[in-house]
């Protein structure tokens, strides 16, 4: 297996919270929280798929995508190029934790959302954001 891949695997499977705990913050998660948790991330993301890309990736529909993977995106460090994982809502909220200690070699510059909650709201406010734009859609 290649570094990455098992460094992530080692992150995954022994998180700061248990799983079960994880799941019980995420059912209580509120998006209106989350979004206020996500302004400082809009100084380089956008989680509305019409406003494209920012100094970073846009973040419509990020659970499922395979990370560094985002056509039309062209900054992406050499650790994301190769990535070779899905994003998850547990891997995110693993990596908001502390972006810096999870991929030093990262171009993404942040301190990270150290507050459980605040991660888990963030989550719901990504999944919420994705949501609301396929209602758009149809």
């Amino acid at each position: 297996m290649r570094p990455l891949v098992i460094t992530l695997l080692a992150m995954v499977c022994s998180p700061s919270l248990a799983a079960d705990e994880l799941q019980s913050r995420l059912a209580l998660a509120d998006a209106d929280r989350g979004r206020l948790v996500f302004g400082p991330c809009r100084t380089c993301h956008y989680p509305d798929a019409f406003m494209g890309h920012n100094n970073g990736p846009n973040l419509s529909g990020i659970f499922g995508k395979v990370a560094g993977k985002q056509p039309g995106f062209d900054y992406y460090s050499k650790r994301f190029r190769e990535a070779e994982f899905v994003w998850t809502p547990q891997l995110m909220f693993t990596w908001l934790e502390d972006p810096m200690a999870m991929f030093p070699d990262s171009v993404m510059m942040s301190r990270g959302v150290p507050d459980p909650q605040d991660r888990a709201d963030l989550i719901a406010y990504l999944k919420q954001a994705t949501l609301r734009q396929a209602d758009q859609l149809d």
